[in-house]
Parts: C-alpha cells; structure tokens; sequence
C-alpha cells in the first residue's frame, strides 16, 4: 500500500488488556485494535499507510510488549515509555481529561517532543534476548511464590489449629517450588551472564537474587554513564525547584523490581562490603538519615556495578571505579 503522506507521523498507543488505542498527532480522531494477534497485525496494516516516525508506548505491567515487539520488528522506531514520564509531560501540557483516546494523543505529541530530544537514541526500544526474556519470566514468577509464602506465613501466625495444616502444606509446597526456581535461574545465569557475573564477585552484597534481577530487568547496565543509569533504575535524586524556592531532593520512578533488589543488597553492602560500608558511615557522621544514606549507597552500588561491566574489568576494592562512582 502506497504511502498518505511524506510528512513524519508521531503514534501514539494506550494500552489496556483487550485494546490499543491509537492516535496520530496530526489526527484528532483514535482508532481502536484489539490487543491480540489479530489486532497487533491489522495496526500494522493501518501504519504503513503513514510515514512513521516514532511509535509510543506506555509501558503497562507487560501488557505492551506484544505490539511494541511486533513494531520494532516491522522496523519501526519505538519508545516505550515510564509511566511517570508520560504522567508528567500530560500535566505539562494541560491534558487535565482522561479517555483512552486522550491518553493515546497525549502519547503521540509525547512522541513528537522526545524525537527532538538529544537523549532520544537512549530511549529506544531494544528486545530481550531470549535468555532475558527466560530469565526474566523465572525472577518474576519466583518474586511472585515468594510474595504468596509471607502472605501464608502471615496467616500461620494467626491460624485456628484446624487451618494450620493446611497453611503449612502449602508453605511447603511454595517452598519447594521457590528452590527449583532458584536451581533453573542459577543455571541460566553460568550458561548466558556468567562472562558479566564474573566482573561482579568481588561485590559484597551482591547475591543470586540481585543478580539475576540485574541480568534480567537491566539490559542497559554498562551501556549508560552514572547519571543515565541512575534515573532509569529511580535513585538518582531530582531536584523540585521553582524561583527562589529549592524543594527537597527525590528519587521516583524508575524500574521498581531493579531498585527492589538494590535495596536489599545495599542492606547486606553496608555490613559487609568495605567501600560502602565507608560510604554510609560517612553520611551518617555527616547527619544523613539512615534511609536517605541507604538510598546513596544503592545509586553507588549501581554506578559501580555500572563502571565494572563498561570498563570490562573485574571489581576489586579500591577500585578506581569506586572513587568515581
């Protein structure tokens, strides 16, 4: 089908369960596909009538990847954006009503402001690999057994004698079920990141679990500078200033399972790892609360982490990477 038009064409897509929602810039109107197979294909259909120039998406839990897989590999620029990101720029600009249609069109001038930006080559929608997308699938349904194992945990506590057993058996089960899981991830990650994981062993702190929650959910890592690496992941700290006022410092957004995993390993960084153990200590001394020191001890962990796989060079302490960070 011949081109409508030379003009680039900015997409935007808001994506639920059962549709996308899809609006062009120049276009007030939205057009709605199912979010299937059938539906991914007929937008195809649809957008190779225009001339496409970036296709955004929100990212939804999942929910999205199907048809930003099936753009990016019909050769499409695609963006799939943090929803705070999205959140923010819809209130810059006045989007104060809420339809999937508004949503889709808020997303499609979204589009167009980031092609301008010099970061736009940063935002671009890369697939997993295979071993990521495996990887990922097995971290996430093991966050998920051990999500259910605190909740029966917790109900054990509580339990009349006559239900005790039955939450008992249960926890077993998900206990056995959580072992296998961490059986078939640690194969996984000596037989496709064990080259990566080799640079990190002389980290204290950090574990199997933040591993391959690292492999998994943070392709980028040693691709972006310390800054970039930061923000994506939600520790860097954002200014809110405005005139004369200078508001507090916050980290927000970002990859929840990635700083989830952080977190712990900071916890475990800061008793046993030298460098941070320093790190913390010294804010501390300075009159740093213990949550806002432990929140900087995971953005020096990643922007270690970071340096040691960009620099190709194995992690030791005293490390100039450590210094740098």
């Amino acid at each position: 089908m011949a081109n409508e038009s030379r003009e680039p064409v900015y997409v935007g897509i808001d994506v639920s369960k059962d549709s996308l929602e899809v609006a062009l810039a120049d276009k007030v109107a939205s057009v709605r596909f199912e979010n299937d197979e059938q539906g991914v294909n007929a937008l195809l259909e649809y957008l190779t009538s225009h001339n496409v120039a970036v296709v955004l998406l929100e990212a939804t839990g999942g929910l999205e990847k199907r048809c930003a897989h099936a753009m990016y590999l019909a050769g499409m620029t695609v963006v799939v954006a943090n929803p705070r990101q999205a959140h923010e720029f819809a209130k810059s600009m006045g989007y104060l009503a809420k339809t999937d249609g508004i949503d889709a069109r808020m997303l499609s001038h979204f589009a167009r402001t980031l092609h301008s930006s010099e970061r736009f080559d940063k935002l671009l929608f890369k697939m997993a690999t295979p071993q990521q997308e495996q990887l990922q699938a097995l971290v996430t349904r093991r966050a998920q057994l051990v999500h259910m194992r605190v909740a029966e945990t917790n109900r054990l506590n509580q339990a009349h004698a006559l239900s005790a057993k039955s939450i008992q058996a249960v926890i077993k089960t998900l206990d056995k079920q959580i072992k296998t899981l961490d059986e078939d991830i640690g194969n996984r990650l000596k037989q496709h990141f064990a080259q990566k994981l080799k640079l990190l062993e002389g980290f204290k702190g950090i574990g199997e679990g933040t591993k391959a929650v690292l492999m998994a959910a943070l392709p980028e890592l040693g691709q972006l500078n310390r800054r970039e690496i930061g923000k994506l992941v939600g520790v860097a700290p954002l200014n809110h200033d405005s005139g004369k006022m200078r508001g507090r410092r916050s980290v927000w957004g970002g990859r929840a399972d990635v700083r989830s995993a952080l977190y712990m390993a900071a916890l475990s960084a800061v008793r046993f790892d030298p460098t941070i153990k320093a790190f913390y200590e010294r804010l501390r001394v300075a009159g740093k609360p213990a949550k806002v020191a432990l929140v900087a001890c995971m953005r020096k962990m990643l922007s270690i982490l970071n340096a040691v796989i960009k620099s190709n060079t194995a992690w030791e302490q005293r490390y100039p990477q450590a210094s740098a960070a």
